[in-house]
């Protein structure tokens, strides 16, 4: 109490900063120190005093009076604040006591209190490479400050072409590829140089002799020159997509519709070779090129089977005509032998009598069977 007495008497203030403070003293307005740890008597007469705090736990040193801290007392601020700045196309890594703490984007400065530390800081220019060594994306990614990172992953069998500001600069192969996002544009288009299938379904033609059919396309391509393939054109696949509609419309409208369902390979050929030489100049290679179904309207496809059910009508009337021909000459010569050869002829009664016996439960025979059988077959007396 006496010394609260005293204080009051004299205009002085009894100021406490304890070990994880720190604070400004400003008197009239004007800033005068920096606070440490411990008890301070300050002069406090007629409101001149103000005091600041800051704690360590947040060790960003964040103030109105920063920057009359660092033009009116430098010396001050550079024995109790660490300032880290970046300059155009830099960033920092800042380290706290070994470990990453955050990152600082380009034209960027920040002050640490220096007893929270100790601090490390790199500066990066990023304008030299743009591209993040893989621990160092680690760090910053496990830290919580993925977004000054722009990631690209390449799978096996993938090519990556990478734009900065629009320039392509490289391209990347498989694998995890990071690079600082410090305001360029920083554009990755991911091609894949594995063999790829395209359909073309439903693809309608009229052909020489004026039907219209629709037909379903299969091919085969890969990527050869990827850089070529993604500069000549906006969109490769849909660039393969459309020189087969049109090369097969082409092919087809210089044929018959007997000449298509004939031979479909010979369109295929045709339709192939120039595909494959189009394709060839914008770094694709075509490996197959398939017309699997030939689609008729429904009036088409009713005649068409009438046709075939009529020549398939008229080939198994002819067959029936061969075979009933030779039949009857196979009887003739049958009888012919049969004729000049007695015994046969009584060996092919016998094989009569006995298939006949098969099929009945008894047979009664007359006059011995050498008077039924003279009766039957006189064919040698006649």
């Amino acid at each position: 109490m006496l010394k609260t007495l005293l204080d009051t008497l004299m205009g002085v203030t009894r100021i406490l900063i304890r070990e994880d403070e720190r604070a400004l003293h400003l008197d009239r307005g004007q800033i005068r120190a920096v606070l440490t740890a411990g008890e301070h008597r300050l002069p406090s007469r007629d409101g001149r005093l103000t005091i600041e705090r800051h704690t360590l736990a947040r060790p960003e040193f964040a103030s109105a009076y920063e920057k009359a801290l660092f033009d009116r007392l430098p010396q001050v601020a550079a024995a109790h604040l660490t300032v880290v700045e970046t300059g155009p196309g830099e960033v920092a890594v800042v380290l706290r006591d070994g470990r990453l703490h955050t990152v600082l984007a380009p034209e960027k400065r920040q002050a640490w209190w220096t007893e929270a530390g100790p601090w490390t800081a790199q500066v990066i220019d990023t304008r030299a490479s743009l591209r993040v060594e893989p621990e160092l994306a680690r760090r910053i990614t496990q830290a919580g400050h993925a977004k000054i990172l722009i990631a690209q992953t390449v799978v096996e069998g993938q090519l990556c072409l990478l734009y900065i500001d629009g320039e392509l600069v490289e391209t990347l192969k498989p694998g995890v590829h990071t690079f600082w996002n410090v305001g360029r544009q920083v554009h990755a288009k991911v091609i894949d140089m594995r063999m790829q299938s395209l359909d073309v379904a439903g693809q309608e033609g009229l052909t020489k002799d004026r039907v219209t059919i629709r037909v379903n396309l299969a091919a085969e391509y890969r990527v050869v020159d990827p850089v070529k393939a993604a500069t000549a054109t906006k969109d490769f696949a849909d660039a393969f997509y459309r020189a087969l509609q049109y090369a097969f419309r082409k092919a087809l409208g210089a044929m018959s519709l007997d000449q298509i369902l004939a031979d479909k390979a010979t369109v295929d050929a045709e339709a192939r070779a120039k595909v494959t030489a189009d394709m060839a100049e914008i770094g694709i290679e075509v490996l197959d090129i398939t017309l699997k179904d030939v689609i008729l309207p429904g009036e088409m496809r009713e005649i068409l089977n009438k046709v075939v059910a009529a020549e398939k009508e008229a080939e198994a009337n002819v067959i029936r005509r061969r075979e009933e021909t030779n039949a009857t000459r196979s009887l003739l010569n049958t009888a012919k032998v049969m004729a000049d050869n007695p015994v046969m002829l009584r060996l092919k009664e016998l094989e009569a009598l006995e298939t006949i016996a098969a099929k009945v439960e008894s047979i009664t025979v007359h006059n011995g069977t050498d008077g039924l059988i003279n009766d039957l077959v006189r064919l040698r007396d006649r």
